[in-house]
This record gives structure tokens, C-alpha cells and sequence, in this order.
């Protein structure tokens, strides 16, 4: 019989116990800044409709999606249903689907696994979860500010220095415009948004092969490559596009966006006293930024961790018609989306985890079945006082079990034997400094770990 290698498919990852913990981190961090905010969690399925996938996310986008194939009698048929490509157009379904339930402005997140039918990377893969916050029915630009905010909280908490970039659909029509190619817009964002990746001479080669002619190539580029501080772009940039109506809307809104954040009486950008080797937060306008999806209108952000060599961990923006596709026209909403495994793949690099993730916190090691008895009554009463506690499930050699402790990580073993049972203690052990005390239940239930852990 031939036994079959156990593999998965590229671009997927196991967790085991550790980095599950190490997971749960990272939705609870970003869960707790979410509802600080006062968003709301709701959650979709995991396919959707290729009816409401498809046309959404660009070309590129189109070509990645995750089609189901039909079964039964439509099983030579077009796939009817596919994994959902990211949450923002699950979302918009929603809203438009359960409207008359909502209050609007609704404000949302929502923590789920997403598909890409990508070539697999480092920092890219085919299955993640994706952090959502979105505020949708208003277009007041305090929702930039908020979402921007977010960012400065999150990654603070995470212990992470970041640069956060931000644009504008809305400029880059105008950039269209005025280099005289209105009708490629979508052909120069997919392209200038690979900037970073593959470089400006590939970039202009891929504009030509889109079609633009050389002449809008060439009165491209000093936009591409203007300097300064973020009001000094602007300045350049209102006299590039005082042509374009459009154009200037954007850059009206950019600045809005920057006057607000200057006005916020935040604490500056990225200061903390739980990191204090954050510097500020880089807010920079990037003209290079266009994210690729069709349904940006307004402002778009993208978010780089400056220590690490990875991909945008957090990116959004604004869009002001993805309802109308579903029937529901002129709902402006916002929002970004935390990328959580490559979140995850940055606090491994800079190993910016607590020292205590979710893991036992206190094993009972024992000699007999008299003792072990003993110390599940110990534990129901100490996992009753919210102490994460084992009790090793065999009374064989204690070299074995407390091997079993150092294996997990477990910081305390608590030691039963028959003096133990006779004077109704235990012997703790520290097991990183060695230490070992006699202590009562009472002691174990009133703080003693802690205690004893310093």
C-alpha cells in the first residue's frame, strides 16, 4: 500500500499551539482598538455569489478570485459561487441586503479569512485574515481622521514603527487628466501602484503597453517624482492640476485630512510609554499610491512596517458608490483592513510578543492516584479563580512531568505528595528560577504566582 506524504496546499499554513496564542494576540489588540471606536462585529460567509465577486476588484483582482465548482447537475456549468476576495464587498452586500435593519452612519468590523488565487511569497499568501473597520453612509472626512487614529493605536500597541502613506483617487483623475489620458485612469493606477515593486522604467513600459502614448509617459513622471514635505506636494501638485476639477477635489481632501490630524490634540504620532522606541508616525503623502482596487473614490491609505522588509500590512479608503451595484446608490463609506498574517510575520521578525501569551500558567505534578485526585480538586477551585491550570494526566516519573512543564512553558509546577496531602499544601516550584515553597490554596487563589514570580 502506498502512504501518502500529509501536505497542504501552497500558500496555506498550519498554527500550532504557540503561534495560535501568538494569533490571538493579535485579534484581540486589534478587536480591543475596533471597539474603542465603537464599531460593531458582524461576520459573512465565507463564498459569495461570483454575481457579487466579480467586476469589484479590477482585472488583476478578477483573475485571483477562488471560484467554487458547481457539483451535481450543474457540474459542467460556469462556477456559480467563489471564496470571498477580501470583506469589503461582502460588506457592502450586507448593508445593502440588511439596510433597513442598520443605523447609519454603521460602523463595522469584521475578523475573517479572505482567498486569493496568488502566486504564493514571502508575506503573500492564499488564505489570511483580514482585520476590516469601515464607517459607511457619511462622507465626512473625520472618518480618515478616526481610521487614522486606529492605525497610530494599533501598531502602537503592537510595538511597531510604521509609515502610513495616504492619497487620492480623485488626484490621480486629475493626474489622468491632465497628461491627457482621462479614459486610462484605471490603466495608470494598476500600473504606477507597482512602483515600489518593479521599478519606474518597468512601470513606463507596462503604461505603454496599456496604451498611453509616449507624450502622457513623459508629462507622468515629474508627477511621479515629486519631494518635499506633504504641503509642499500639494503646493506643486495644485498647480500641475488647477486644470482639473476633479483633481483639485482631491487635493482639497488631502488637506482636510492633514489639518485634521495637525488639530486632533493627539499625542504626537506613534508617541507611547509602553514602547517608547516608537518615533513618530510617518504620515506621507504618496502620489505613487493607487491601490488597484475599482471601488477607491477618495482617499486611500497604505501602511508599512519601516523595520522589516514586507509588503503593505495595513491598506483602504474611500469609496463612495460600492452599494449602487447592489441597488443601494450614493452611500459614501471608509475603511482599512489589518492584514493579520503578515502582522504576524513582523512581530516574529522583531520578536515584539508579551513574554505571557495564553498558555498554562500551572501544572500539578504527582506521585500516586491518591495525590492526583487530590490535585484536580485543587485545580477545579483554582481554574474557578480564572488561573489556567493542568493536572498531568498519568502520576509516573516527576522527571517526565516536569519535562512535560519546560516543553510548554509553563512557569509554575505545583508538586503533590503525601506530606503535601497531609499538612493540605503543595510544593511550588518556580520553574525558571528553581525556587520551591510550601503554600495553602488560599495562597495559590490570593496572587501567589505573581508573588512568587518576582
Amino acid at each position: 500500500m502506498n502512504i501518502q506524504k500529509p501536505s497542504i496546499p501552497k500558500g496555506t499554513r498550519d498554527f500550532g499551539a504557540i503561534e495560535m496564542a501568538r494569533r490571538n494576540y493579535i485579534f484581540s489588540t486589534i478587536r480591543s482598538v475596533f471597539a474603542l471606536y465603537g464599531f460593531q462585529q458582524i461576520e459573512t460567509p465565507s463564498m459569495e455569489n461570483m454575481s457579487t465577486l466579480m467586476g469589484k476588484y479590477g482585472e488583476e483582482g478578477d483573475k485571483l478570485l477562488f471560484r467554487i465548482q458547481n457539483s451535481g447537475e450543474k457540474a459542467n456549468e460556469p462556477a456559480e459561487k467563489g471564496l470571498r476576495y477580501d470583506l469589503t464587498v461582502p460588506f457592502a452586500r450586507y448593508v445593502v441586503q440588511h439596510k433597513d435593519e442598520l443605523t447609519f452612519p454603521f460602523r463595522r468590523y469584521q475578523i475573517q479569512p479572505v482567498w486569493r488565487a496568488d502566486r504564493p511569497q514571502k508575506g503573500r499568501y492564499r488564505e489570511f485574515y483580514q482585520c476590516d473597520v469601515d464607517v459607511i453612509g457619511t462622507k465626512s472626512l473625520v472618518c480618515e481622521l478616526e481610521l487614522i487614529q486606529i492605525v497610530q493605536e494599533v501598531y502602537r500597541r503592537f510595538g511597531i514603527r510604521v509609515s502610513l502613506h495616504i492619497n487620492n483617487r480623485k488626484v490621480l483623475a486629475g493626474i489622468a487628466e491632465v497628461i491627457g489620458e482621462p479614459e486610462k485612469m484605471m490603466d495608470i493606477t494598476v500600473a504606477i501602484d507597482k512602483l515600489d515593486k518593479i521599478g519606474i522604467e518597468n512601470v513606463n513600459k507596462e503604461l505603454a503597453e496599456r496604451g498611453l502614448s509616449n507624450d502622457a509617459i513623459d508629462k507622468l513622471q515629474p508627477i511621479l517624482h515629486l519631494s518635499g514635505s506633504n504641503e509642499e506636494k500639494l503646493e506643486q501638485l495644485s498647480v500641475i492640476l488647477a486644470e482639473s476639477e476633479v483633481g483639485m477635489k482631491g487635493i482639497e481632501e488631502l488637506r482636510t485630512i492633514f489639518e485634521l490630524v495637525n488639530n486632533s490634540q493627539l499625542p504626537p504620532l506613534g508617541a507611547t510609554t509602553l514602547h517608547s522606541k516608537l518615533s513618530t508616525l510617518n504620515l506621507e503623502l504618496d502620489l505613487c499610491l493607487a491601490r488597484g482596487l475599482n471601488y477607491y473614490t477618495g482617499a486611500i491609505f497604505e501602511v508599512k512596517a519601516l523595520d522589516v522588509e514586507m509588503g503593505s500590512i495595513t491598506g483602504g479608503g474611500r469609496y463612495d458608490n460600492l452599494t449602487g451595484i447592489f441597488g443601494l446608490p450614493d452611500v459614501s463609506g471608509v475603511g482599512i483592513s489589518f492584514g493579520a498574517d503578515r502582522i504576524y510575520d513582523v512581530l516574529n521578525e522583531l520578536n515584539l510578543y508579551p513574554d505571557t501569551l495564553e498558555q498554562t500558567r500551572l501544572l500539578f505534578a504527582t506521585f500516586g492516584e491518591a495525590e492526583q485526585a487530590y490535585a484536580l480538586q485543587w485545580a477545579a477551585a483554582l481554574r474557578q479563580k480564572g488561573i489556567p491550570t493542568e493536572v498531568y494526566p498519568e502520576p509516573t516519573k516527576m522527571k517526565k512531568q516536569m519535562a512535560y512543564a519546560d516543553s510548554k512553558h509553563i512557569p509554575f509546577v505545583a508538586i503533590v505528595g503525601g506530606d503535601e496531602m497531609a499538612n493540605n499544601t503543595v510544593m511550588l516550584k518556580n520553574m525558571t528560577t528553581g525556587e520551591q515553597k510550601q503554600v495553602t490554596l488560599e495562597e495559590l487563589g490570593n496572587d501567589e504566582l505573581n508573588r512568587f514570580a518576582k
